[in-house]
C-alpha cells in the first residue's frame, strides 16, 4: 500500500511489542510510512495501555476485535492458532474509528499538550448511530462506556452469551450476572481452557464457585488459546478488544462497537454454538472436589493481584502523570 502511494501509519502499544527491534519496522518507514510505539515503556507509566486492534481503510471499511497480528495467533483457533474473532465494519462507525485511531496516535509519546484534555474527555465516550454504537474507554476521570452500557443491558436481560479471555468482573457486574437467572433468564459463559496468562486465568477460577452456585453456566475452551471477546444480551451484541476484568474496564485503552440488531444477534450466537461445540462444561460439584488448598490459595492470591494491586499501581501512574 505505501508503494501504490498510500498513507500508511501503524500504532502499536509499547509494553506489548516490546521484543520487537526497530529494524522490524523498516520496510514500511523506508518507504515513508509512520510507526508509533504508545506510552513508550517507562518504570512511572508502563501499567497504561493501548489495548485496542483497529484496522481502517479510507475511512470506509474498519476491521475490529481481539484479534493480535503475529505468526503465533494465525490459524482457526481449533487446529493451530488462538480462537478469536473480528468484525468488518463498513457502515458510519468506520469514519468514528478512523477518528480514533487519529486521537490515539497523536498521543501516543504521552508528551502532548492536549494529552490532559484528552484523559478526561475523549479517552471515554460514546459515538451513537441509529442501532449501532462505538464505545471507547480509557483511563481517568468519567464513567468508563463499556461498562455502563452492559450494566444498562443486563438489568433487562433474559438471555445472555458471553465468550471473553479474561474473567475477572468487579462485584456489580457479577451481581447483573445473578439478577438475570434469578428473573428466570439464562447466562452462559465460555472462557479459557487454555490461556496465555496463567494468573488471570488463576483468577478467574476463584469466582467459578460462586458463579455456578448462582445459577450461571461455565464452560471452558479446550483446544487452543481463547482470545475472543463477543457479548450477546439478548438481541444487542458487543464485540471489539475488551475483556470482562478490571484492566480491561478501569485501565486500559479499549474499543467495542455494541449492535442492537436482531440479525447480527442471531449470527453471533450461530457462532457462539460453533464455538461452544469445543468447550468443556464445568459442574459445580465436581469443580469443588477438584480444588486443593493450595490451589484456592493461589487463586486468590491471583484475583488479589489483578483485581486489587494492578489497579492501584495504574491509578498511581495516572495521578502521577505531570500535568
Amino acid at each position: 500500500a505505501q508503494r501504490r502511494g498510500v498513507r500508511v501509519r501503524v500504532l502499536v502499544d509499547a509494553v506489548g511489542s516490546y521484543g520487537l527491534s526497530p529494524s522490524f519496522w523498516l520496510p514500511i518507514t523506508d518507504l515513508g510510512g509512520e510507526v508509533r510505539s504508545f506510552n513508550p515503556v517507562a518504570l512511572n507509566r508502563f501499567g497504561i495501555r493501548d489495548h485496542r486492534k483497529l484496522l481502517v481503510c479510507d475511512e470506509r471499511v474498519a476491521f475490529i476485535g481481539g484479534f493480535n497480528i503475529a505468526a503465533a495467533y494465525d490459524g482457526d483457533g481449533v487446529t493451530c492458532g488462538w480462537s478469536d474473532v473480528g468484525l468488518r465494519v463498513e457502515s458510519r462507525l468506520a469514519r468514528e474509528l478512523a477518528a480514533s485511531f487519529d486521537a490515539m496516535f497523536a498521543l501516543a509519546d504521552f508528551r502532548h499538550k492536549r494529552f490532559i484534555r484528552f484523559r478526561r474527555t475523549s479517552a471515554k465516550k460514546v459515538v451513537r448511530h441509529a442501532e449501532e454504537q462505538l464505545l471507547l474507554s480509557g483511563p481517568g476521570w468519567g464513567i468508563n462506556p463499556i461498562r455502563q452500557a452492559l450494566h444498562r443491558d443486563l438489568v433487562r436481560a433474559r438471555d445472555v452469551r458471553i465468550v471473553v479471555a479474561y474473567f475477572l468482573p468487579a462485584w456489580r457486574l457479577r451481581r447483573d450476572l445473578a439478577r438475570v437467572i434469578r428473573r428466570g433468564g439464562r447466562v452462559r459463559l465460555l472462557l479459557a481452557g487454555r490461556s496465555d496468562v496463567t494468573v488471570s486465568q488463576l483468577a478467574a477460577h476463584s469466582l467459578y464457585q460462586r458463579l455456578l452456585r448462582s445459577g450461571v453456566e461455565i464452560a471452558e475452551y479446550q483446544p487452543q488459546v481463547l482470545h475472543a471477546k463477543l457479548f450477546v444480551v439478548d438481541h444487542t451484541v458487543y464485540l471489539g478488544s475488551a475483556n470482562l476484568d478490571p484492566r480491561s474496564l478501569a485501565i486500559n485503552y479499549e474499543l467495542m462497537a455494541r449492535f442492537q440488531d436482531e440479525s447480527l444477534a442471531m449470527e453471533a450466537r450461530l457462532l457462539l454454538d460453533a464455538v461452544a461445540r469445543h468447550g468443556k462444561e464445568v459442574e459445580l460439584h465436581a469443580w469443588r472436589k477438584s480444588r486443593s488448598l493450595w490451589r484456592k490459595l493461589k487463586e486468590r492470591w491471583a484475583y488479589f493481584l489483578l483485581a486489587r494491586i494492578d489497579p492501584y499501581i495504574a491509578r498511581w501512574q495516572w495521578r502521577a502523570l505531570p500535568d
